[in-house]
């Protein structure tokens, strides 16, 4: 098993990595679902998807790379049009994930603004009011306390 997860170049354990011969082994071990949500409400110029792109791989960087062998990562969720409707629709997903059988789902986004309440959720990253990513050791810190059962609410 651990020969299989160390197969990844770049230090992240991504959905496309797990082949369906591999999920029945590994998916004991991989119990975290990571949810990127870049987060973007409107027409942006190409280096401003760029910065914000750049900023939610910052963020993810502090789960996927301490955390590989318990993390996966999905596909990215880009485009927001209305957050009363995403909030629905991520918790939709995040609550069918769950019953395939991950645990946890940790959300990271890169919009500063983005206020969603998703019950199916137990983590949320994102930038502060001041567009500040949050610490790495902050964001280590909530993900031991949700994975010891010691977690209070979504960041």
């Amino acid at each position: 098993m651990l020969a299989i997860m160390l197969r990844s170049e770049n230090n992240r354990m991504k959905f496309s990595e797990i082949t369906r011969e591999q999920w029945d082994e590994l998916s004991p071990y991989l119990d975290t679902c990571l949810l990127p949500v870049t987060g973007i409400s409107s027409a942006v110029k190409p280096y401003e998807a760029t910065e914000w792109l750049e900023q939610l791989r910052d963020i993810m960087d502090f789960i996927e790379i301490p955390f590989k062998g318990r993390v996966v990562t999905y596909p990215a969720w880009h485009y927001i049009y209305n957050s009363v409707e995403l909030a629905g629709h991520i918790n939709e997903w995040c609550a069918s994930i769950k019953r395939l059988g991950f645990r946890y789902v940790i959300v990271v986004s890169a919009n500063k603004d983005l206020s969603v309440q998703c019950p199916a959720v137990d983590l949320w990253f994102q930038p502060g009011a001041e567009g500040v990513l949050p610490l790495q050791s902050e964001v280590s810190d909530a993900i031991r306390a949700l994975w010891s059962g010691q977690a209070s609410s979504t960041s």
